[in-house]
């Protein structure tokens, strides 16, 4: 099974859901006119605010379109570590002329989900993908009904089998070479940076575990990787870092600049923006506070906001969250239909030197 199999679209790329701005309605719109799935992210908007963009997706295409949504998050967080890192924050806070959050951020913790998933299944769109958990089995079953396909981000084999048992209709396999947030379904400190798996093979092992479709993510800026990761069994890619650059993107200008700025020559991940694991361009804002964030999404994600915005607003990339996977240097500011146009021809090319090296080989 494919998304070309099941007309979500003609070619198998995806272009990520990146939450913050740069997934916008132009950028969504152009990538499924050109032949690919565009995503919406519905992340860290309110649920109006979601509608409305998918009403101008609509206006801009007739094109299928996904939208995802952020899983509410249970876990425990310590008010008392999100204190102390506000205080750590206090020297960022006064160097930007701004206050922190005052407001109680301990309790903010859903991203409206409920309201979202409401909209969602009330006027339906073709693809819904969930991002930090999986839906309860009814709420999947609920979008199918309403005609829509149901794809679940995981980084293990057990959370495949989790997202396969609830009833998705496909999983989305996020290695640990993806840019932005990891979307694990448990935040465990614990592990941090010790389970994280490659994508080639975490495709491999979810491969034979589950019998879902699989689009891979992670660290994809070429068409010779997306054949490689069919090749290894995957019906689609999803890219972000790749389309972060391009002109109809709202990235901040800065973020697209720094991903080919010699300056950053790596990536980590790191809690300091958000208090999850999040791989972005090492910064100075990275170096001097990721060691002392705490575990404590999204309220840290909250605290920094203020921070983050007089930062851009600066132009000064070194107190930004720069989100960028690791293929981040590889990235071309094409107009979004030229990227996907570049990426299938690529595709195709190495398609067709692997079948000749089979030819090859088998005479």
């Amino acid at each position: 099974m494919s998304t070309a199999a099941n007309g979500l679209s003609p070619h198998p790329i995806v272009q990520a859901p990146m939450a913050g701005g740069a997934s916008c309605p132009p950028l969504v719109a152009a990538v499924c006119e050109a032949g690919a799935l565009g995503f919406l992210a519905g992340g860290y908007k309110t649920a109006d605010g979601m509608y409305q963009e998918i009403k101008q997706v609509r206006a801009l295409t007739r094109h299928r379109f996904g939208v995802n949504l952020f899983m509410p998050q249970t876990g425990y967080v310590d008010p008392a570590a999100v204190e102390a890192y506000r205080g750590q924050l206090a020297g960022e806070a006064s160097w930007y002329a701004i206050s922190l959050a005052e407001e109680d951020i301990i309790g903010t913790s859903d991203d409206g989900y409920d309201a979202k998933l409401a909209i969602l299944l009330e006027d339906p769109v073709p693809v819904v993908s969930f991002t930090f958990g999986c839906p309860a089995p009814a709420a999947l079953a609920a979008l199918r009904r309403a005609g829509t396909y149901t794809v679940v981000t995981v980084t293990s084999v057990e959370e495949a089998r989790s997202a396969q048992q609830a009833g998705a209709d496909a999983v989305c396999v996020q290695g640990v070479e993806a840019g932005g947030h990891q979307g694990t379904h448990r935040d465990d400190p614990q592990i941090d940076g010790t389970a994280a798996v490659g994508l080639l093979a975490l495709v491999a092992q979810v491969r034979e575990a589950v019998a879902l479709p699989i689009i891979a993510a992670g660290g994809v800026m070429r068409g010779g990787q997306i054949a490689a990761l069919l090749a290894a069994g995957a019906a689609a890619t999803q890219l972000g870092t790749a389309f972060l650059v391009c002109p109809e993107s709202g990235a901040d200008p800065v973020h697209k600049k720094a991903l080919t700025d010699p300056l950053f020559v790596r990536t980590e991940l790191t809690r300091a923006f958000s208090g999850r694991p999040a791989r972005g361009l090492v910064n100075r804002f990275m170096r001097e506070h990721g060691p002392y964030a705490p575990a404590a999404y999204p309220q840290v994600h909250h605290l920094t906001s203020g921070l983050r915005k007089a930062a851009a607003a600066a132009g000064d990339p070194q107190g930004m969250a720069l989100w960028a996977g690791q293929g981040h240097r590889l990235a071309r500011a094409l107009p979004a239909a030229e990227l996907v146009e570049v990426l299938a021809a690529e595709l195709a090319q190495a398609q067709r030197m692997l079948k000749e090296m089979q030819m090859r080989s088998a005479s």
